[in-house]
């Protein structure tokens, strides 16, 4: 299947001054023809080795510190399953910035190519600081970026993550303990449901520590007989049986 992805200039990536300079390399090193052919035929697609370990242990390690974030949610309070997470606050630390300003570009470009299949016209301009701005104006003016913790019996229900009138249609999440290692169980999980079909459930893998999973947060457009339609995509995480389970994870929308 044809890849929905462009060339990506070095000037739509707008890092903070000083800020993390290995990312844009690795996030540029990544083959964006192979993730979005597997994105298109997924759901979903590992990005490998966004973070060495000792940065995903860095930003684990970030947990604790109350003035880094603007909200705690525990998820068994408002039945989203078992654990909890924190919204980062504004300013981002500089290497979590920098984490999402470089990918927005590449997956900014794949979602006008899904807008393109689908008749419409291409609404995400190709830096992320100006997709901001357009958020900002619909009111949507706060942080998505979470930290998310899961310890013994924890689970994530599936869900779609929405907080405005700009939803981006793509995020990442990024694995910040070794499976097998620091924690048992607890699966990247997804699921697909097409009209008129029984749903689809997938367990993503290998993924492992410092990688990142690309994937679908809302609909997604899938090519068929009679020209393309869109299929619901959720998300969430198996039980984890044992240990702690820390994840990074990247809206490219604000919140509202």
């Amino acid at each position: 299947m044809k890849a929905d992805t462009q060339t990506v200039s070095d000037n739509t990536i707008d890092l903070p001054a000083g800020g993390a300079p290995k990312i844009p390399r690795r996030v540029h090193a990544i083959n964006w023809t192979q993730a979005s052919e597997t994105l298109n035929e997924e759901g979903w697609a590992i990005l490998p080795k966004l973070l060495t370990a000792k940065e995903a242990s860095s930003i684990a390690g970030m947990y604790p510190d109350n003035a880094r974030f603007r909200n705690r949610i525990v998820m068994a309070a408002h039945g989203f399953g078992r654990g909890e997470y924190k919204y980062f606050s504004y300013p981002l630390p500089p290497l979590i910035k920098a984490l999402r300003s470089s990918l927005y570009p590449y997956l900014a470009s794949i979602a006008n190519g899904w807008l393109d299949r689908l008749g419409k016209t291409a609404e995400y301009p190709a830096a992320h600081a100006d997709y901001l701005k357009n958020c900002s104006v619909s009111g949507q003016v706060n942080s998505t970026l979470t930290l998310l913790q899961y310890g013994p019996n924890d689970y994530n229900c599936l869900h779609q993550d929405i907080h405005g009138n700009h939803v981006f249609p793509l995020q990442v999440a990024i694995l910040l303990d070794e499976p097998g290692k620091d924690f048992e169980g607890g699966q990247f999980l997804m699921s697909e449901q097409r009209p008129r079909m029984q749903t689809r459930g997938m367990v993503v893998e290998p993924f492992r520590k410092g990688d990142g999973v690309l994937f679908t947060a809302g609909n997604r457009p899938v090519r068929g007989i009679k020209g393309e339609y869109q299929v619901k995509m959720r998300h969430g995480v198996n039980r984890v049986t044992s240990g702690r389970r820390r994840t990074l994870g990247i809206i490219f929308h604000d919140a509202v």
